[in-house]
């Protein structure tokens, strides 16, 4: 399997410029999207992009670049896509954090902790709780390394179970993400 085609946040924003820049398709929850995105982009979460890749291939056929917040989730929908015949697909390098970073134009909303970060503080709270309370019912420190197993199978397969769960919490989910509402939106040139 080739790598996917990256774009610096440099380069796409020359492009954006130009007034003839790609489509920009922001896989974050809606959430994360409505805490910040590139203006222009469209929310097409992850979950929802693959469940209906071969229907967006439809819609998406000039050059299209990938957002998540580090790249890792809009590697999976390039491979999703990909698989469905899209041609022109491209990454871009470092995600919205990298974006941010360069300075590039960001429209905000509710603020809301990333995904990862929100992995972090559920994961790190399990093991340190059931460490705890292991020192007085043993058994349950078996807890701790069914997570730890869990983040080191998350880490080699680039999947995470954890992440995906809380993907689907109310606190990370902003206006509602359907196909239909990504398909009008897609339709609608006058972004």
């Amino acid at each position: 399997m080739s790598s996917p085609v990256t774009l610096d946040a440099a380069g796409l924003r020359r492009q954006l410029e130009t007034g003839a820049g790609p489509r920009l398709i922001d896989v974050r929850t809606p959430g994360e999207f409505e805490a910040a995105h590139v203006p222009g982009s469209y929310n097409v979460p992850l979950d929802l992009l693959r469940e209906h890749r071969d229907e967006l291939r439809a819609h998406l056929d000039e050059q299209v670049v990938l957002i998540c917040r580090t790249g890792r989730r809009a590697v999976e929908a390039e491979r999703a896509l990909a698989a469905a015949g899209l041609p022109n697909l491209r990454l871009l390098d470092g995600g919205i954090t990298a974006w941010q970073a360069a300075g590039g134009p960001v429209r905000h909303g509710t603020p809301r902790w990333d995904l990862e970060r929100q992995v972090r503080l559920v994961a790190g709270a399990v093991v340190l709780l059931s460490v705890l309370v292991g020192l007085l019912v043993p058994p349950v420190t078996w807890l701790a390394a069914l997570v730890g197993a869990g983040l080191a199978t998350a880490a080699l397969t680039d999947t995470c179970v954890l992440g995906t769960a809380l993907s689907r919490l109310p606190y990370n989910q902003g206006p509602r993400t359907t196909f239909a509402s990504v398909v009008a939106a897609l339709g609608d040139r006058s972004r």
